[in-house]
């Protein structure tokens, strides 16, 4: 089945050689953030073929992409400095050694794609595209959630076991949860 071959292969890649998790850290951002330009790319091209007119004039679409893009940036950052401390890269080939379950990941169990929605549908505003608002981004959050659920989530409950699972229970997938922020800043955990 393709689904178990994919697991398999992120699993022997995240737990492999470090040469082998270097090189597919550096090609993996490449491909993912490739297919990222594409769907931008794709749905100005829509917008023109289909003449979708600009939804929000300036400066409210300036001021909207600057709210969306700046909270999806530095949420991204975040993330990644979060893996970074942990000594390890938010490339699923070359993982942290450990779950990481603090920052922006005591929140949601995928900020930095959240952060990737939000900057999407930023630059949607931004370039007035009504088909990378209403059609690209939510297609593209509906196939992140699939691959999620499908590949991802199985492998990492395969390589960090309960405790994965358990996190997975505690914390939401993408929409971060600002009770559990509370009451951890409440608690000290």
């Amino acid at each position: 089945m393709l689904r178990n071959k994919l697991i398999d292969i992120i699993y022997r890649s995240a737990t492999g050689s470090p040469r082998r998790r270097l090189l597919l850290t550096s090609i993996g951002p490449l491909f993912f953030f490739g297919l990222v330009a594409l769907l931008v790319f794709a749905s100005l091209r829509l917008d023109r073929l289909v003449g979708f007119p600009r939804f929000v004039r300036r400066p409210y679409d300036v001021a909207i992409c600057s709210l969306l893009t700046g909270a999806g940036l530095l949420l991204m950052l975040w993330s990644v400095a979060s893996f970074l401390r942990t000594r390890g890269t938010p490339v699923p080939f070359n993982p942290p050694p450990r779950l990481v379950d603090t920052g922006p990941y005591a929140l949601c169990r995928n900020p930095m794609l959240t952060g990737l929605f939000l900057v999407l549908f930023g630059l949607g505003f931004y370039l007035g595209s009504t088909s990378l608002v209403f059609i690209f981004t939510p297609i593209f959050i509906v196939l992140n959630v699939w691959e999620l659920k499908t590949v991802e989530e199985p492998e990492l409950e395969r390589r960090l076991g309960t405790e994965y699972v358990e996190y997975r229970k505690r914390v939401p997938m993408f929409y971060p949860s600002f009770k559990r922020w509370r009451r951890m800043e409440r608690t000290g955990k």
